[in-house]
């Protein structure tokens, strides 16, 4: 019996999350059934993280425990053998044993797409946020993230009660033609804060929403960011946009 570190793509938008659920469709459940199917019996999958209903993966890191002689490239072809179309094993390797890919995780890279049209197309929205009026450059509202802060205006943390306080690495904004991309890295993320986050800086480039009160939401004087916060519009870009690209462990494996 050996532990496996593997790299997973999947198109999030007919799953319901990553995590396992009762009578849904998730990307653990699809990993889980072809893990079965060769001989897996073990009571979980482990996950580097939980993306929404609809979010997209190029980079999601699962381990599990398997007793395999045949080799790492024959699992990665026995696996996508087995799972369906929407979701595919990049990469296989072995992993040292006790290895947890949300524990052991140092950050996590995520990308979030948007383009500016007035009118609807259907190819594109699968995988992008359509936004309409235009934004303006959204681009030095990236400046604001990085380092740490009390991220709690923008998302809630895995646990009742657990801290808001998160670690920004780095965080861009690019354009290409019509599109935006949001690209944020950090050592771990509060539930739907990316998304939140999109949608606040989506409404300063509309002017809907003034900077000052980005900055002002993670201020560290409690009375200024708690009145930021009440400021900050609660609705979240759409799920479809959003992208877990990588989690980096800085080689413990």
């Amino acid at each position: 019996m050996a532990r496996y570190q593997i790299i997973l793509a999947y198109d999030g938008t007919s799953f319901l999350g990553s995590q396992r659920q009762a009578s849904s469709r998730t990307a653990q459940s699809e990993l889980e059934k072809a893990l079965r199917k060769l001989g897996w019996d073990g009571p979980t999958v482990y996950l580097a993280g939980r993306t929404d209903t609809g979010t997209h993966a190029s980079g999601q890191v699962a381990a599990f425990d398997l007793d395999w002689g045949h080799g790492l490239e024959n699992l990665q072809d026995a696996l996508n053998s087995h799972l369906p179309r929407d979701i595919a094993v990049k990469d296989v390797k072995a992993a040292t044993d006790g290895f947890h890919p949300r524990f052991d995780a140092t950050s996590r890279l995520y990308r979030y797409r948007l383009f500016c049209a007035s009118v609807r197309d259907p190819l594109r929205e699968r995988y992008a946020w359509r936004v309409w009026p235009s934004v303006a450059d959204v681009t030095p509202l990236a400046n604001i993230w990085p380092g740490t802060h009390d991220f709690a205006a923008f998302g809630t943390p895995p646990r009742s009660g657990g801290s808001t306080v998160r670690t920004v690495i780095s965080a861009s904004w690019q354009q290409q033609t019509d599109e935006w991309i949001f690209e944020i890295q950090a050592d771990a993320f509060l539930y739907r804060m990316v998304r939140r986050l999109v949608y606040a800086q989506v409404a300063v480039g509309q002017a809907r929403l003034s900077a000052k009160i980005l900055v002002r939401a993670l201020d560290e004087r409690s009375d200024i960011r708690q009145a930021a916060q009440a400021q900050i519009p609660a609705s979240l870009a759409p799920a479809c946009g959003l992208t877990l690209v990588k989690v980096r462990y800085d080689d413990l494996v």
